[in-house]
């Protein structure tokens, strides 16, 4: 004989003690803070300009995703040199370093994340190549902000 359960877990959608909804809630009220500012990122310098230095992991977008939109609409190309940042605007140009090699790229930021707690970027397919972390699947970073004006 089958019992079926009612009551509020089946109903709210529970997973241990806590309704799944009260996750996203916290979770959307996050991504809705302009440039993560409670969390303590700081973009701006002296000069009004956009400033950021960070060292880091990386780690780079599955094959999977290739074609799929990006947080700005746009549609993910594996052969793009990209990158997800949590906070950093749209169309951004960072410039990155794999601190175990030294090789370096330049990437254009147009989709949020990573997710994973200890990383600080993900990189398109083609981005990974370039700093020689595809075997590994992460590389230990520093991520700037590219300077414009350099030649």
């Amino acid at each position: 004989m089958a019992v079926q359960r009612s009551g509020s877990r089946a109903r709210c959608g529970r997973v241990g003690s806590t309704p799944v909804w009260l996750g996203r809630l916290a979770l959307a009220v996050l991504l809705a803070l302009p440039g993560y500012a409670a969390l303590g990122d700081s973009f701006n310098d002296e000069d009004g300009g956009l400033s950021y230095t960070a060292e880091g992991r990386a780690s780079y977008y599955s094959s999977r995703l290739d074609g799929r939109r990006t947080a700005n609409g746009e549609r993910y190309d594996e052969t793009a040199m990209t990158a997800a940042h949590p906070s950093l605007p749209f169309d951004t140009q960072l410039c990155i370093t794999n601190l175990f090699n030294g090789r370096s790229t330049v990437v254009r930021v147009n989709d949020r994340g990573p997710f994973v707690g200890s990383r600080i970027i993900d990189v398109s397919l083609a981005a990974a190549r370039e700093l020689g972390m595809l075997r590994a699947g992460t590389a230990r970073v520093r991520v700037e902000i590219c300077d414009t004006y350099q030649s």
